[in-house]
């Protein structure tokens, strides 16, 4: 049977929203029909790009395109809720970038909303359907590490934002911060690889000026057997980026460094770099397809995103009294 070529609007042409375009260019079982973006400019930009001739300023108008079958919310967090529901109102599968909201409560609304229409909907984690990370919690699950004694995450940035990622609300206080923009990907991989976080406790660091995003946290969230996960973020400071997800068990060490290095040694002996096997071949738009089609997929929902969602808050929000318990 001929499959339906899928037709998907983006919402949002920001750096990430481009990162997603260009995967979509190189498959021909989904189309990108229709750009949105506020920015006139950028809209010609892409437009001129990639071909794609119907442009709009306005979501609404985007999702009144009846040719439209999807689309990709990739706006700041802020306003993921507002178009999210407008894009369920209107009948379109959606994916959405991370994180799902701007707070917990818009982000139950968006789950209600969506698991009430029957459409398909996922979250941009691509982390999962990398090899390094697949490896990873083949190695965890296998016992490489023995019985878990505790998770480091360090996030430490020479410039935030970004300099491929200058823009002003990834700066800013209210919805930016490499807590919510990088943070939320680990979160959600030791939510995947290591069951429910269940207490938060953070300490905050922020510039003088109080439209700027944390320039430094430290923080510990518990598994739900008691393990410690630590947090150690910097940002604008001196030497290279460095991200290091790393596990510490009674027989072995394994770290995942800046997205894809593997490395790992069992008790005694040095860190040495780990093979990695292949993916499993799944990427976030072969799923994406594949449940638009109703095949079954490994897609990572909105219920994912919710969860991860909890512990974001919490470490945004940290309260006087020290340690936040997490209702599942």
């Amino acid at each position: 049977m001929t499959k339906k070529v899928i037709h998907i609007g983006i919402i949002g042409l920001g750096a990430v929203g481009e990162r997603l375009m260009k995967i979509f260019a190189e498959r021909d079982d989904i189309v990108v029909s229709a750009f949105c973006d506020t920015s006139r400019k950028r809209l010609e930009e892409m437009s001129h790009t990639y071909g794609v001739e119907a442009t709009y300023e306005d979501y609404r108008q985007l999702l009144s395109f009846d040719e439209l079958d999807a689309v990709y919310v990739a706006v700041p967090p802020k306003f993921h809720e507002e178009v999210v529901l407008a894009a369920i109102a209107s009948g379109k599968h959606i994916l959405c970038e991370k994180p799902l909201a701007n707070s917990v409560e818009e982000a139950e609304r968006m789950l209600q909303a969506v698991e009430k229409s029957g459409l398909v909907h996922a979250m941009h984690f691509p982390l999962n359907y990398q090899a390094s990370l697949q490896q990873f919690e083949r190695l965890i699950s296998d016992g490489y590490v023995g019985d878990l004694r505790r998770i480091n995450l360090i996030m430490h940035f020479p410039h935030w934002p970004r300099l491929w990622q200058q823009s002003d609300w990834v700066a800013g206080r209210e919805q930016g911060g490499y807590v919510l923009e990088v943070g939320v990907h680990w979160i959600q991989a030791t939510q995947r690889i290591f069951g429910p976080i269940s207490e938060v406790r953070s300490q905050l660091q922020f510039p003088d000026d109080p439209a700027l995003c944390e320039n430094g946290i430290i923080a510990e969230m518990k598994l739900a057997d008691g393990t410690s996960v630590l947090i150690d973020g910097l940002a604008n400071i001196g030497g290279e980026e460095h991200l290091e997800f790393a596990v510490y068990g009674s027989e072995g060490t394994i770290k995942l460094c800046n997205w894809r290095q593997l490395l790992g040694a069992k008790t005694g002996n040095v860190l040495a770099e780990l093979e990695v096997a292949e993916a499993n071949g799944n990427t976030l738009v072969s799923e994406f397809v594949k449940a638009v089609n109703g095949e079954t997929a490994e897609l990572y929902d909105f219920s994912i995103g919710y969860e991860a969602q909890k512990v974001l808050e919490a470490l945004r929000h940290p309260k006087e009294a020290g340690w936040q318990k997490l209702g599942n």
